[in-house]
C-alpha cells in the first residue's frame, strides 16, 4: 500500500488523508462527510487558498475570473466540465479577482480569465485567454508531464 495523500475537502477544507488507490472511490471528509470529490470547481479565497495550494498532494487548476468578464463568463461551463473530468487526480478551483485582489496581486495576473497550475505551492504553468473543455483538459494532463 502507497503512502497517504493529503486531500482537502471540496466543502470544509480539512486536510484528509487518502490512500492513491481509494482516490476514486468517492471517499468522503472525515470532518463533515460529504464527498471529497464534487465534479466541480472549488471557490477559493485567501482563507482557503493554501489548504489546495500549498498542503494537498494533488496539483490544483485555478481559474482566476471576475463576473464582469465576458469570456470568463464563457468559460465557466467548459471549466466546471473540466472539473468532472480531471477529478480525482487535480482539484480544480475558481478565484473571483474583484473579491481575492490579494490572490489576484500575489499571482500578478494581468488578463483574466487565466489558468494557473499549482503543485505543492509551485506554479507551474499558466495559460491566459478563454479555452474549451477539451483544451483544458489536454493543457493540464500535458503540463503535468
Amino acid at each position: 500500500m502507497s503512502e497517504p495523500l493529503l486531500v482537502p475537502c471540496p466543502h470544509c477544507h480539512t486536510i484528509n488523508r487518502v490512500p492513491e488507490e481509494k482516490l476514486r472511490a468517492n471517499g468522503t471528509c472525515g470532518r463533515c462527510k460529504q464527498s471529497l470529490f464534487s465534479g466541480a470547481p472549488v471557490t477559493l479565497t485567501a482563507a482557503n487558498f493554501a489548504a489546495h495550494s500549498e498542503r494537498s498532494d494533488l496539483p490544483l487548476l485555478v481559474d482566476f475570473w471576475a463576473p464582469w468578464c465576458g469570456p470568463c463568463r464563457s468559460m465557466a461551463p467548459a471549466f466546471t466540465a473540466s472539473a468532472a473530468q480531471l477529478e480525482p487526480q487535480v482539484r480544480l478551483g475558481k478565484v473571483n479577482t474583484e473579491e481575492e485582489q490579494g490572490l489576484a496581486a500575489r499571482f500578478g495576473i494581468r488578463s483574466i480569465p487565466t489558468l494557473v497550475l499549482i503543485r505543492h505551492g509551485r506554479e507551474i504553468a499558466r495559460q491566459a485567454g478563454a479555452m474549451g473543455a477539451d483544451d483544458i483538459r489536454r493543457w493540464t494532463l500535458n503540463n503535468l508531464g
